[in-house]
């Protein structure tokens, strides 16, 4: 018969043979694993030859017992399973079982090279290391800090899975990888300046490995499989994903066993819907009592020592606008605490991320702040804006307050500024910040809109909201609590149940825009024509 047709008789009766035949000739299994594949290697490069077989039988035997020769004359560790001849070659012979000489030598070694990318790094870099090297299982196993036992034992089982699979993923390289759009809406409270993992999270393969690592945790094979993704891409994102901005703080975290699971409160679009809904079903009451608090206030509100010439009640509001709508959330997270999660310990970071899978909707705003020291006279100076669907922020936390000249005339404008005294490119700079609500004219003088307050006061400028803080919802607060907590315990794994309260925040998100919508409603509230003006923005500052 022709040689090729000895690929027939491979089968796993003569394997379990041939392992036998090692067995007995060999210290223990992973030699006899090892001699084993050398066996079969050499019946594989003797079936891609030419010429004829005339009994089968006895060449599977005579070529075993050739081989297992070489094995012994070379026993010495550091040699007994160092390779001669083209890398190419053995690498071919890894797969030819499956291909059974069916394809071009391009094709079945695009395949075998394909195969070994989605091997895991151990069991990659032992093959590149022995079969393109050409470093003997010694060299290998110092490199890797390991003993030459596993390095034997990763190269049989790497080549086993080069070829078991190499078939299947010749038609899998044919398929489009399984990245469909996938959108989250992340949000990050604390500072970002520390470490925000979000920035490495931008890409589509990004998303489906957080997805993945959701759901349960997995290790970069696994992903890969999932995925149809060859797994050096996918260890290289997971430990980016688990590095983070800052090396400490990562949208993953490594589970110790190899694998990766999700290091943040990421909810599904289902868990989402519903705990919105269980916030949004208190909104008519909230709004109605907030509305009374403000309107049973308004004095109070005014009679706050702010240093304009003129202060703003809208403006006012606006600014508090945060937190009077974190009321609500924050009775319930009171409850939560006391009464549910005790003993669940605290969240000890500077930044966290908290997110949901984008079903639609977004609510909710941001609220940012910078500060500056020795501009424009002022010793100190902290410029804060909020923004929700209705206010556009003015500026981000990246802002440099001495490099920007509309907040520099806002400062010089807070006692009275002569319009003559400008330069021409004053004066444009002053245009602009009249436009976008940062000043605004009387007469020759340019005044400052947005709140200014003196630092000294600064530290009770939200207490009078604040009181609504402290059991003014208890019983609609009790309610939610006892729904949130139910879901919270169902849904967060244990390793991240100190971040219960982002999970809270993530449900009390319909609020803001429910407040606000409800307040304009009721001539309480007026937003800026356009999302943009003084609404929002404010300053404390330092002579």
């Amino acid at each position: 018969m022709r040689k090729h047709e000895l690929l027939n008789y491979l089968d796993d009766t003569l394997t379990e043979k041939l392992f036998g035949f090692c067995y007995a000739r060999t210290n223990d299994s992973y030699e006899a694993q090892d001699l084993c594949s050398d066996i079969i290697f050499a019946l594989i490069k003797a079936a891609s030859s030419d010429g004829a077989i005339e009994h089968v039988y006895p060449f599977i035997w005579r070529t075993a017992q050739n081989v297992y020769a070489d094995f012994s004359r070379k026993r010495r560790q550091h040699a007994d399973l160092f390779c001669e001849g083209d890398p190419v070659d053995l690498l071919s012979g890894a797969a030819w079982e499956e291909i059974g000489g069916q394809s071009g030598e391009d094709e079945l070694l695009a395949a075998v090279y394909r195969q070994l990318s989605f091997l895991t790094k151990t069991y990659r870099e032992a093959m590149v290391l022995f079969y393109l090297d050409g470093l003997s299982t010694a060299e290998i196993a110092k490199r890797q800090s390991t003993s030459e036992t596993a390095v034997r034992q990763r190269l049989f089982t790497a080549r086993k899975k080069v070829r078991n699979e190499v078939n299947e993923m010749m038609e899998a390289s044919q398929k489009p990888i399984a990245l469909d759009k996938m959108e989250y809406i992340l949000w990050g409270t604390g500072d970002p300046c520390w470490g925000d993992p979000r920035t490495v999270c931008t890409r589509q393969f990004s998303k489906h490995i957080l997805w993945l690592c959701h759901k349960k945790p997995m290790n970069a094979r696994e992903i890969a499989d999932e995925l149809n993704v060859p797994t050096v891409y996918v260890e290289e994102e997971l430990e980016i994903l688990a590095a983070g901005q800052n090396n400490q703080y990562g949208l993953l975290r490594k589970m110790g066993n190899g694998k990766f699971a999700i290091n943040f409160i990421l909810l599904e679009r289902e868990v989402i819907e519903r705990v919105h809904a269980i916030y949004s079903e208190q909104l008519p009451h909230i709004c109605r009592s907030i509305a009374d608090f403000i309107e049973a206030h308004r004095d109070e509100y005014l009679a706050f020592p702010y240093l304009n010439k003129k202060t703003d009640f809208n403006l006012i509001l606006w600014q508090q606008i945060h937190v009077i709508s974190s009321a609500f959330s924050k009775n319930v997270e009171d409850i939560l605490r006391e009464n549910y999660f005790s003993a669940a310990g605290t969240i000890e970071r500077p930044f966290s991320v908290y997110g949901y899978v984008d079903y639609g909707k977004y609510y909710g705003g941001g609220w940012d702040g910078v500060t500056a020291a020795h501009v424009c006279g002022y010793s100190k100076i902290r410029l804060n804006n909020i923004y929700c669907k209705r206010v556009r922020r003015h500026f981000d936390c990246g802002l440099n307050i001495a490099a920007d000249p509309l907040i520099q005339l806002a400062l010089r404008a807070i006692d009275g500024l002569d319009i003559s005294l400008l330069s021409e490119d004053e004066k444009e700079h002053a245009s602009k910040a009249i436009e976008c609500g940062y000043l605004y004219r009387e007469g020759g003088l340019l005044y400052t809109k947005i709140l200014v307050t003196d630092e000294k006061d600064a530290n009770r400028l939200f207490d009078l909201s604040q009181t609504l803080h402290h059991g003014c919802f208890a019983e609609e607060a009790k309610a939610v609590a006892k729904k949130l907590a139910e879901t919270i315990r169902k849904t967060v794994p244990n390793y991240l149940i100190a971040e219960w309260p982002l999970f809270n925040s993530l449900a009390s998100m319909p609020v803001l825009d429910g407040l606000v919508e409800a307040l304009i409603e009721k001539g309480i509230l007026v937003p800026p024509e356009d999302g943009v003006g003084a609404e929002g923005c404010w300053m404390t500052i330092a002579r």
